[in-house]
């Protein structure tokens, strides 16, 4: 047996569009007996599919509890392939918590439950079906029952259930496991993704499942359905190429920021080590100058030693030129002593062959005989 895909909006929409399959899958879903189904009127989809990636619809639930009471249930359903629509799925809920249709005659807001039908995985989360249940606790974690439930708290907070396709393995387990089934991507059509395959006797005896796997079987088999399911897959294509060329061009950014950020560091390393070159010169530069005036002041100094020498050596000159006048003029004493001497010789020895006696002589010139003596040698 093929059936069409329920992934694809057009299928879905025309799956839920009838009552006693909504009701079904709605009670599969809730765990609860829901009774009656009003599909609520809004926009479905873009069927343009020219912006709009998530699909919703909204129902009102008649839900019956096990005391045989009706109550009236706010069920807003959401389907997307796409990771990137948590905040229009944040967006719409804000949309019911302010549409006035939604508001009961006693003032309060009907109690409201979003579902999210996603073609993606969350994160590591391993089971396909999570429920996010409110909990009304008292300041130290208590639960509170007293009272509960209670229109005004129902008004101001709402349950989730959160399916994960990609996580439907065809294990069968449970009643939610038997309708999820339908949306099985691994029943897929090996030549045709439009379809799904399913024993033909896989139900027989569940009037319900029967019904769907009838209603998508006859979907599968009509031509304007198949057309909208190419548009959606073109549709879906181009995102997927949109989104490649993004990632693809965000990968490319991510190297050229992380080549930016290496140029800067290197930048900054070169830049310190300009500056620590530019200290080291600065340094080496007042070390010169201290050397150049070091130097200046050692040839200042040389200058005034030279200057002291050229004076000492003009001293020496003087002193030298003095010493000559001083040697010459004890060389002119010597010889008029020498002549004085040879004068005095020649007079002793006339005054001794004149018969005159040393000391006759010595006592005339006032001399010591010794000198006389010496002269008459």
């Amino acid at each position: 047996m093929k059936i069409a895909n329920p992934v694809y909006d057009t299928v879905f929409k025309y799956l839920m569009e009838d009552e006693r399959i909504a009701r079904t899958i709605l009670s599969a879903l809730l765990k609860k007996d829901v009774v009656a189904v009003e599909m609520r009127p809004h926009e479905y989809t873009n069927d343009n599919y020219d912006s709009l990636a998530v699909f919703r619809i909204d129902f009102g639930a008649t839900i019956r509890d096990a005391d045989g009471k009706d109550s009236l249930l706010l069920i807003e359903l959401q389907k997307t392939w796409l990771e990137t629509e948590t905040l229009r799925f944040r967006q719409y809920l804000g949309g019911h918590y302010s549409n006035p249709k939604n508001i009961r005659k006693d003032g309060n807001a009907l109690p409201m439950v979003a579902v999210y039908l996603l073609g993606h995985k969350v994160g590591d989360i391993e089971e396909p079906v999570i429920y996010v249940n409110k909990q009304i606790c008292s300041y130290d974690s208590q639960l509170v029952t007293k009272g509960l439930p209670n229109p005004f708290v129902e008004s101001l907070t709402h349950e989730s259930i959160i399916v994960q396709i990609p996580r439907l393995h065809g294990q069968i387990n449970n009643r939610l496991d038997q309708v999820l089934s339908i949306f099985d991507q691994s029943r897929m059509d090996k030549d045709d993704s439009h379809v799904l395959r399913f024993e033909d006797e896989a139900y027989d005896g569940d009037a319900d499942m029967t019904r769907i796997l009838h209603r998508l079987t006859m979907a599968a088999a009509d031509a304007d359905m198949r057309h909208r399911m190419n548009v959606e897959d073109e549709y879906f294509s181009a995102i997927e190429k949109r989104d490649t060329e993004i990632m693809l061009k965000d990968r490319k950014l991510a190297e050229q920021n992380v080549r930016l950020t290496e140029q800067k560091a290197q930048l900054t390393e070169q830049k310190a080590q300009l500056t620590e070159q530019k200290a080291q010169l600065s340094e080496q530069k007042a070390q010169l100058s201290e050397q150049k005036a070091q130097l200046t002041e050692q040839k200042a100094q040389l200058t005034e030693q030279k200057a002291q020498l050229t004076e000492q050596k003009a001293q020496l000159s003087e002193q030298k030129a003095q010493l000559t006048e001083q040697k010459a003029q004890l060389t002119e004493q010597k010889a008029q002593l020498a002549q004085k001497d040879e004068m005095l010789r020649m007079s002793v020895k006339m005054l001794l062959q004149s018969g005159k006696t040393i000391e006759d002589i010595a006592e005339s010139m006032l001399m010591d005989s010794e000198v006389i003596r010496r002269l008459a040698k």
